[in-house]
């Protein structure tokens, strides 16, 4: 049994009644034992098969001669067995579920996956995505608890997304090498670009936050979030830039410059969300954990592609 699937947090215990059962007999049936988890009672028809859940709370209303069935929710969330924890809280969350029915392959009810259940779930991917939008790697459930940990194995979980981020750093070297003739030119330009470059982070960073969480729990298709956070980056962009433009015109002096900052500021805002938002997509899309594509690999993708489109208009813009 994988640790992180809905079986390793379902409770089994749990009561179960017919279809056809009726409310006063479910009733008497809580009285008559204790269930590990009581918080619904799961309906299945004449095959075992689950029909849906009934909160406890509603039987206490209901008609004692009613059938169990007549106040089922058949649209209840459920899961397989075998699913990963993760969605598991997303399907409570989606459904406004305070728990989640697992069933087996034919359909058949295994147990539920409680609310205390759900919170611990909750809290661990929390920090497992704290882990990995600051790029520390956790390798097995024992260094989730990475604050204390020696620091041979705190290093080591941190190093491997960090030598990405020191050959991506290498790259933007490079490439502000290929720019020198216009740094020389002037060498105004070269101020801006830790503006330009933390700009970039931060705005990436608060759409990484965003998708990371987001594309487990919405059910909004891609082009939706995509343009929204277009638009939303472009928005950022624009004001930044309105702000920087007269700051950096009366400062300098140098309107030219003043337009190659602003307008790399907007582009800085749109690249930034587009690869906040769709580098977390693309690993969740190929089975892997959205938050491996935050934090440094991100991070040094947006400022390789801030620095070329800030250079390349700088060549453009100032002469």
């Amino acid at each position: 049994m994988r640790a992180e699937t809905a079986a390793h947090h379902v409770e089994i215990d749990v009561p179960i009644a017919n279809e056809e059962t009726t409310v006063e007999r479910v009733v008497a049936m809580l009285r008559e034992r204790h269930y590990a988890s009581a918080e619904a009672v799961l309906v299945v028809d004449a095959g075992g098969r689950l029909v849906g859940a009934v909160a406890v709370s509603a039987l206490v209303r209901a008609p004692g001669t009613h059938a169990i069935a007549e106040l089922a929710d058949r649209g209840c969330p459920r899961v397989s067995a075998h699913e990963d924890q993760e969605h598991v809280a997303g399907a409570a969350i989606l459904g406004r579920a305070a728990s989640v029915v697992v069933v087996d392959d034919d359909g058949r009810p295994v147990g539920i996956v409680p609310p205390h259940a759900l919170l611990a779930i909750l809290r661990q991917e929390h920090v497992e995505d704290l882990h990995r939008l600051a790029g520390i790697q956790i390798e097995h459930a024992r260094d989730r608890e990475a604050l204390e940990g020696p620091p041979v194995r705190r290093a080591r979980h941190r190093l491997p997304w960090l030598l990405f981020g020191l050959a991506g750093s290498m790259g933007s070297a490079v490439i502000m090498s290929r720019f020198d003739e216009l740094l020389a030119r002037d060498l105004a330009i070269a101020f801006f670009v830790p503006a330009i470059v933390y700009l970039a982070d931060a705005i990436g960073t608060q759409t990484e936050a965003i998708a990371v969480r987001g594309l487990s729990l919405t059910r909004l298709s891609l082009r939706h979030l995509l343009g929204v956070e277009l638009r939303t980056g472009l928005l950022i962009g624009v004001t930044l830039a309105a702000l920087a433009l007269p700051m950096v015109g009366l400062a300098f002096g140098d309107l030219r410059l003043a337009i190659a900052v602003s307008s790399a500021i907007v582009a800085a805002g749109t690249v930034a969300t587009t690869i906040g938002l769709l580098l977390p997509w693309v690993l969740q899309r190929s089975g892997h954990d959205p938050a491996f594509g935050s934090g440094p690999v991100a991070t040094i993708l947006q400022d390789v592609t801030s620095l070329i489109v800030y250079f390349g208009l700088a060549t453009l813009i100032v002469r």
